[in-house]
């Protein structure tokens, strides 16, 4: 048979870095492991082309082409994914659709041929069978947890990797926190389940075939969950690393108690981390209770942050705010928080009831769900009668991400960072393409856009007391026009 698999366009988010691509002679930040993963599922003698709406059009001749069309999308991507099934349905072609949007959403979807619902290794075989019979059912429904050690290696064959900023792979499902705010349990469960060393190397060296030598981001929702698995795991990468010599690093998504395994964090330097994006919430100890953030409770967050620092991981932080909780200071205080701190990549975002949450299960129960949510923490939209009056919420959201991103305290955040970080682990040598990019955008940032003094006096700063971490200072610098942009438009 012949698969289109087709990835939809994701719109100007925190995320997207869409402003930086150019910049950088990317196409699209990340590629679409869901669809490379779900291809590996099917027939080998099958045909398949994948287009990726963030990297190349899609065109009619693709539709008329393919026996059938697989879609994969989040709620952020809605928009697009409706309008991939209009055309592919104009052309007569069954649409198998699957991820999140579908998974907690298909009822809203009636015009899609097939939803695939929850995780697709334990029920393609049907669907391959029903499909190639031409008997598709509307709904395949997962009734258990896959075992993820039984997951191929995604077809890396189907994309052009040069075109990506960052390569993907992933490690385990599933968090054994229960936030109240976070689908990640509804959708995968509180026990991790993890792909096994060997597996995982297998999958690093399939990307290392590609000719990759760049970052990897490990898109686990919380790396760490199983932590003694992890452990096993990053002892492989070490000596992955040391056999292959390679340059590759990577990041992650983590919980907290990540600082309280010394050796688990050790490990995680050795093996090549650079980043860690990691769910602080909130300063207030009142609102991280309220939403059973109990793995950030009775701790000082700032040390906590600094610690990670000092390790040699720079630390990414998700912050929320409409919390019931919440006072009218909250803005101030995440500021002065986030500015204190370092954390120099800080995505807040206003609090949302996803399905299948139980927040959104309270909030209905409360009679308070008033829409769905966007996906977008950027479109500055509450889903729920907050108890904080909605215009102070949002007013104040906008003005903080506003001023956290205006050149002066975005350089002088980073000036934060680079004063706690410690680098280490192994270190990568510059490449020629690497000083391409900095003459490129001390054009653009140090020329071109508003904010040219603040960014000299960053960079001579940098020279003079970073010399170590300059690079990482510079790739930051980049960042930040990505963040001004999206939040000059809020």
């Amino acid at each position: 048979m012949n698969i289109l698999l087709v990835s939809p366009q994701t719109p100007d988010t925190f995320w997207s870095f869409s402003h930086i691509m150019r910049l950088i002679r990317k196409k699209a930040a990340f590629p679409p492991l869901g669809l490379l993963t779900v291809s590996a599922m099917l027939p080998r003698d099958w045909h398949f082309r994948l287009v990726d709406l963030n990297v190349d059009p899609l065109d009619d001749t693709d539709i008329t082409w393919a026996d059938a069309v697989f879609v994969s999308a989040m709620i952020v991507h809605e928009s697009s994914a409706r309008q991939i099934i209009n055309r592919s349905n104009a052309h007569g072609k069954p649409v198998v659709a699957g991820g999140p949007l579908f998974t907690t959403g298909a009822d809203r979807f009636p015009e899609v041929a097939c939803c695939v619902l929850g995780e697709a290794e334990d029920i393609m075989p049907a669907l391959v069978a029903d499909l190639a019979a031409g008997q598709l059912k509307n709904r395949y429904q997962a009734h258990a947890r896959p075992d993820v050690s039984k997951t191929p290696i995604p077809r890396w064959d189907l994309i052009d990797v040069r075109k990506y900023a960052t390569l993907s792979v992933q490690f385990s499902r599933g968090c054994p926190f229960d936030c109240e705010f976070c689908d990640i349990t509804a959708v995968y469960g509180r026990l991790p389940r993890v792909k096994t060393p060997p597996q995982m190397v297998a999958e690093l060296n399939a990307i290392r075939a590609t000719g990759w030598n760049g970052t990897i981001f490990v898109v686990d929702d919380n790396f760490i969950g199983n932590r003694a698995r992890t452990k096993g795991l990053l002892r492989a990468i070490v000596e992955w690393r040391s056999l292959n010599r390679t340059r590759i690093d990577f990041i992650t998504e983590a919980s907290m108690n990540l600082v309280d395994d010394p050796e688990l964090l050790e490990l995680m330097v050795r093996a090549g981390f650079k980043s860690v994006f990691v769910g602080i919430e909130s300063p207030d100890e009142v609102s991280l209770e309220e939403c059973g953030k109990v793995q950030n409770t009775k701790r000082d967050l700032t040390a906590v942050v600094r610690s990670i620092h000092n390790a040699g991981i720079q630390v990414l932080g998700g912050f929320i705010v409409g919390f019931d909780t919440d006072r009218s200071d909250i803005f101030e205080r995440q500021r002065k928080f986030i500015e204190e701190a370092g954390v120099v990549i800080a995505m807040v975002g206003l609090l949302t009831a996803l399905p299948g949450t139980r927040l959104f299960t309270r909030l209905t129960n409360e009679g308070r769900m008033i829409g769905q949510s966007t996906g977008n923490n950027l479109d500055a939209s509450i889903n729920f009668a907050t108890v904080l009056d909605r215009s102070t919420i949002t007013d104040g959201y906008r003005r903080l991400i506003k001023d956290l991103y205006t050149p002066r305290n975005y350089y002088r955040r980073i000036l934060t960072f680079l004063r706690e970080y410690r680098p280490a682990g192994p270190r990568t040598r510059l490449r020629f393409s690497d000083v391409r990019i900095f003459f490129r955008s001390a054009w653009l940032l140090g020329v071109e856009k508003p904010g040219r003094w603040e960014y000299c006096k960053f960079v001579l700063r940098s020279l003079i007391f970073h010399r170590r971490a300059f690079t990482e200072a510079i790739d930051l610098a980049i960042r930040g026009h990505h963040f001004r942009t999206v939040s000059a438009n809020l």
